[in-house]
């Protein structure tokens, strides 16, 4: 009776905490559980009462319950066989649905900070540059122009095969909540689900889990291989729900805001910092270094001419580079003029810097620069291999999508 209590003082928290937020406008109206919407966590309060784990037996207690984890061979991991070496604050037990069933998890809230998996530069600065789908990184040793989660291919058809089947489930199972016209009435309920219904939606449900847990390990290894060239991460500050309006289906697929939450909370784990520049004030897409003026561009334009006529950069490329130099929201022209001459022939090496073999009007007469142009390489090297790169290559690696990889 007493371990019940100490689970329901902590549910009574969370629905007061949601409750206290969204009177507050912090969040959303909270959704209370029901029959439709169980609970699909539970902890415990503390590391020695209630829920708790066992290190010696390797189970969750519960009273008189006693659960048995798979644990993998600690000397396979060595992360987790660090991350257990600390006190367990408390356990929470989990349940998902895997591949149409339900599966049980423990999750374990560990005293301290997480080990680190990647190598970290002190003191180096990053310059992002975050698009919808693509990812450029600059910095004193590397740069690159990276798809976001090239492993995740969201299957539109068949998605679209099993929401239309879905649908065509619940207006035969519930015809008394549309009208005679198809569509659905005011205030009804789905109340009957079938078999075929639920199989199709853990069908549904499966595939968005797989797609997640690629998204996710994708995003660990290009945040851990970010974090190898340096702990301070500069980016322009971006509003990534209008990302979700303008760019729906590539915001979807790529969840860029996620990488940058990951990158943030990796930083400061790092003694870095994650640093949003000023996006109105800097204007980096519209900066020429050589001229310290703005022009305005099109989006379709993604190759810039430089204002001293030296050459061409690509323009997601050369506004990492510039959130890379930016100070307290400015760019001061003397730092860039030093800092230029060694990014540009990093740049150069991979094909972000093209010098001009006609004149400017010539050269971006065609609709599209970037037809004009042959396709850069993914990413240029310093000769020294960055820190947390596996493949310890040096100069220019030509791989098409495996680009900054390292070791998870």
């Amino acid at each position: 009776m007493r371990e019940s209590v100490r689970e329901c003082q902590l549910i009574a928290q969370q629905a007061f905490s949601a409750l206290e937020m969204y009177a507050f406008g912090q969040r959303g109206r909270p959704r209370f559980k029901g029959n439709g919407r169980p609970l699909h966590s539970l902890q415990g309060k503390s590391a020695d009462s209630g829920i708790y784990w066992n290190p010696g037996t390797g189970c969750l207690e519960w009273g008189a319950l006693r659960l048995r984890a798979k644990r993998p061979h600690l000397h396979k991991d060595p992360w987790l066989e660090r991350a257990l070496a600390r006190r367990t604050k408390f356990a929470r037990i989990v349940w998902r649905q895997v591949k149409g069933r339900r599966r049980w998890f423990v999750q374990l809230a560990q005293e301290g900070f997480s080990p680190q998996k990647y190598n970290t530069v002190r003191d180096a600065t990053v310059g992002l540059d975050v698009g919808p789908s693509t990812l450029a990184v600059v910095s004193d040793r590397a740069a690159a122009l990276v798809p976001l989660a090239p492993e995740v291919q969201q299957p539109w058809a068949a998605t679209r095969r099993l929401q239309r089947a879905m649908d065509r489930s619940r207006r035969t199972t519930n015809p008394h909540c549309y009208n005679a016209d198809g569509t659905f009435k005011s205030g009804a309920k789905i109340t009957v689900r079938s078999r075929g219904y639920l199989k199709l939606k853990a069908q549904l449900s499966q595939t968005e889990r797989v797609l997640e847990k690629r998204r996710a390990r994708s995003h660990g290894r290009l945040s851990n291989c970010i974090l190898g060239l340096g702990n301070r991460i500069q980016t322009e500050k971006l509003n990534y729900t209008a990302f979700q309006k303008r760019f729906g289906r590539s915001t979807k697929v790529k969840a860029v805001g996620s990488l940058m939450l990951k990158l943030r909370r990796k930083a400061e784990r790092a003694d870095g910092e994650f640093r949003e520049l000023n996006t109105g004030a800097l204007k980096l897409s519209q900066y020429d270094h050589c001229t310290g003026t703005c022009t305005k561009k099109r989006l379709s334009e993604r190759w810039l001419v430089l204002g001293d006529g030296s050459g061409v950069v690509q323009r997601d490329v050369y506004c990492a580079f510039l959130a890379a130099i930016a100070d307290q929201n400015l760019i001061h022209p003397r730092r860039a003029a030093a800092a230029w001459p060694a990014a540009q022939s990093l740049l150069a090496r991979a094909g972000w810097v093209r010098e001009q073999p006609v004149s400017v009007a010539g050269l971006l007469a065609a609709t599209s620069a970037a037809h004009t142009l042959p396709a850069p390489e993914p990413v240029a090297r310093e000769r020294a291999p960055i820190q947390g790169d596996a493949s310890k290559r040096v100069g220019v690696s030509r791989t098409s999508k495996k680009v900054l990889e390292a070791e998870a």
